[in-house]
């Protein structure tokens, strides 16, 4: 192993500051004198390419970071494309952050790999890159070469898994513990909470979605969602799986499991009570669901994320 490996930090417009200096923070606690040494450079984007701030070689890793806003424009991404194309060629592993993945993404590289963004842009990102196998159930994808993860807080994740991979898993769990933070295991979906979507035009899926929110805990069939919309059967379901990217049933699950969280955080109803609430009969089935979609159970989720008050 190098007495040095080299991790560059790109300075992007409207990249997060508060995720470059954390970063340098935690790879400079990770550092010890008896083992390699992690050095963290600033590498600048302008209008032409990208370059460091000083002298330095090729990184070992590339990490762009989270951005203030939303996806991160095309004209932001351009002028760093060659370099990320080259530096990758060349071996530097590429890594991304929340929206630093809309970066990544306009490389082609992402094409035909899985990878994650925050979970709030993740239609945007399908949209402009519907080659890559978006995941935004996973905080952290490692391909080897390239790495993405999810949250604008996901800089953390990333962190300690590059000290795990580069300084070993002692050194990871103990930057872990004098950070106080969770070491690598979460998941985005422990975080993210259903958001449909409404604007997509088609009238008749429209009337099925509201019809669903707000009769969700009533027991539901398909044949009932097919009549509400007014349509054949096999026509409602392509077009709603065409304008909400999931099947009539998916969406229901995710609705009401959506409601079962909001229940578990902000009440101290019994789980089974919980399960009936939002219109799951079978509490057994209820926690087969919710620990598919969320990856907690519900018990966990309760403990892990109840407001106390």
């Amino acid at each position: 192993m190098d007495d040095k490996i080299e991790i560059a930090l790109v300075v992007y417009p409207g990249a997060q500051e508060a995720a470059l200096l954390g970063l340098a923070d935690l790879f400079a606690i990770a550092n010890r004198s008896d083992r390699p040494q992690i050095r963290a450079t600033r590498w600048q984007a302008d209008s032409n390419s990208i370059s460091p701030t000083g002298e330095t070689g090729d990184p070992r890793v590339l990490i762009i970071p989270p951005g203030l806003g939303g996806p991160v424009d095309y004209s932001v991404a351009r002028p760093m494309m060659p370099a990320l194309r080259d530096l990758h060629g060349r071996g530097t592993t590429l890594a991304s952050v929340c929206v630093g993945a809309f970066i990544l993404g306009e490389t082609g590289l992402l094409n035909g790999r899985s990878a994650t963004t925050h979970w709030a842009t993740a239609d945007a990102f399908r949209s402009r890159f519907p080659l890559v196998n978006l995941d935004v159930d996973r905080l952290v994808i490692d391909d080897g070469d390239i790495i993405t993860a999810g949250g604008m807080m996901a800089w953390t994740d990333l962190g300690l898994k590059l000290v795990d991979r580069y300084l070993g898993t002692t050194a990871m769990q103990a930057t872990a513990a004098t950070l106080l933070i969770d070491p690598p295991g979460r998941e985005q979906r422990y975080y993210s909470s259903f958001v449909p979507r409404l604007n997509h035009g088609d009238a008749a899926v429209l009337v099925v979605q509201h019809w669903l929110h707000s009769q969700y805990a009533e027991s539901i069939s398909l044949s009932d969602m097919t009549a509400k919309s007014g349509l054949e059967e096999r026509t409602f379901l392509r077009r709603f799986r065409r304008t909400t990217s999931m099947t009539a049933t998916e969406y229901l699950q995710r609705f009401r499991i959506n409601k079962a969280r909001e229940k578990l955080q902000f009440s101290r109803d019994p789980i089974d009570a919980v399960a009936w609430s939002v219109g799951y009969r079978d509490p057994s089935a209820f926690r087969k669901v919710f620990l598919q979609i969320v990856g907690l159970s519900p018990s966990q989720f309760r403990k892990r994320f109840q407001a106390h008050g």
